[in-house]
């Protein structure tokens, strides 16, 4: 039976991170915590301050990581595989990063005898915040099964994908690949609605008790385009590389891929147009494009 971690280490303490990091704190596990940005200002209340990465793997048995992309996690497992006097024995990798580096940054650390683990997670930094985030795990159910207390203290919602890293990865990729397929038909399906006549609040209302309702109408139109906040807390260029990951690994594995690929088309050309944006402003990319 794999052991329960006693001390945890968190990497990375973004809009994502952070607010895990505070809810593993919060469930008065010990935790120690790192961030190269800042790890003072970042860190959540109850938590140990790390003063390297380093320090983090001689002092935490389980060490979750919460970086932008693949080669940010490749980069820290070559790290990890040569670091001496390291007591971490299991990586737990909250990136979206892509099966295919998922399966590489295993490989780096299965070398060098230690578990790595690929979850990924969703549900937006309110979910991060509330400790309701969805875990897509792929790696060995026993180990998930030694976290189940840790997991708890930032998901309601944690899913064994599978036995292999890149498994989870995959779930994550094709889940973010329909919110942006949500968010795209949505934003022509409003204006269409718009060009007649009909006012937003109404277009909403009669979708939302009706078949075509999807996470984009229930909640991103009503709450921030409406509104004209446009502050979910996910940037387009986030959404933007995980829809190019779904549709490299689409056609790596030869299923269809025609709503992928103009997708995709979508999602590059309002990531050149508004830099820097909350993903909700594709609605005015398609509306002024349009």
């Amino acid at each position: 039976m794999t052991a329960s971690p006693n001390v945890i280490g968190f990497v990375g303490l973004g809009q994502m991170g952070g607010p895990m990091a505070a809810n593993i704190a919060k469930s008065g596990a010990e935790i120690i915590v790192y961030d190269k940005a800042g790890t003072s200002e970042r860190a959540p209340e109850g938590a140990k301050l790390a003063n390297s990465f380093a320090d983090v793997l001689s002092m935490a048995d389980t060490v979750f990581l919460s970086v932008p992309d693949g080669p940010v996690s490749i980069a820290l497992a070559k790290e990890i595989a040569a670091t001496d006097g390291r007591r971490a024995q299991v990586i737990v990798d909250l990136s979206t990063i892509g099966p295919e580096a998922a399966r590489e940054a295993d490989g780096i650390l299965k070398a060098a005898g230690v578990t790595y683990i690929d979850a990924p997670v969703s549900g937006g930094q309110a979910g991060a915040k509330a400790g309701t985030i969805t875990v897509m795990w792929g790696g060995p159910r026993a180990v998930m099964d030694a976290h189940t207390d840790v997991l708890a203290s930032f998901s309601k919602n944690a899913f064994h994908c599978g036995e292999t890293p890149g498994q989870g990865q995959s779930v994550k990729v094709l889940n973010n690949f329909l919110s942006a397929i949500a968010m795209t038909a949505t934003s022509e399906a409003v204006l269409y609605g718009l060009s007649q006549g009909v006012d937003m609040k109404t277009i909403l209302d009669v979708v939302n008790v009706s078949t075509g309702q999807n996470t984009a109408t229930i909640d991103k139109f009503p709450k921030r385009i409406m509104t004209e906040s446009f502050d979910a807390g996910f940037k387009t260029k986030l959404l933007t590389k995980d829809v190019n990951l779904f549709l490299k690994n689409a056609k790596a594995a030869g299923t269809p891929l025609t709503l992928a690929a103009t997708l995709a088309a979508i999602w590059n050309g309002c990531d050149a147009a508004l830099p820097d944006s909350d993903f909700t402003r594709v609605y005015e990319f398609v509306r002024d494009k349009g």
